[in-house]
């Protein structure tokens, strides 16, 4: 068993950001590849995380996406891109697909979210509470 470590994943409407590592300081793999068709793309995510794992052991991924995205744990549609304008993406089940086939638990949360809570964790908002998080997009 090798050391443990963690996916990332920004997934974006023109591109999807995937690393491997235990935090900023400690990145053992980085890819970026454009966001086509959501079979091709989580095809290509998992294929990263496939090849780049080695000799470690993933424990779990996280995923900041775009949405709009079901983020209610009791709902069948939880872990879903659900109607977005990104064609071809509506009601695509991105966290049964890759904990499915990544065996691996998936954290799920928006974009601007996921990027909130990195600055709060590593980046310039952090020591502070609370935190404002704007984005514009």
């Amino acid at each position: 068993m090798g050391r443990p470590v963690f996916g990332g994943i920004e997934g974006g409407g023109t591109k999807f950001n995937c690393m491997l590592g235990t935090g900023p300081d400690d990145i053992v793999a980085v890819r970026t590849f454009p966001t086509t068709g959501p079979v091709e793309t989580l095809d290509n995510v998992v294929r990263f995380f496939q090849e780049e794992v080695a000799n470690n052991t993933l424990q779990a991924i996280g995923v900041a996406s775009f949405g709009p995205i079901d983020l209610d744990h009791a709902s069948p549609t939880y872990g879903y891109i659900t109607t977005t304008p990104k064609a071809g993406w509506q009601h695509t089940n991105v966290v049964g697909t890759l904990g499915s086939r990544l065996g691996v638990p998936v954290g799920w949360d928006t974009d601007v979210n996921g990027a909130a809570l990195g600055e709060f964790r590593w980046g310039a908002a952090k020591d502070s509470d609370p935190v404002a998080y704007i984005t514009v997009g």
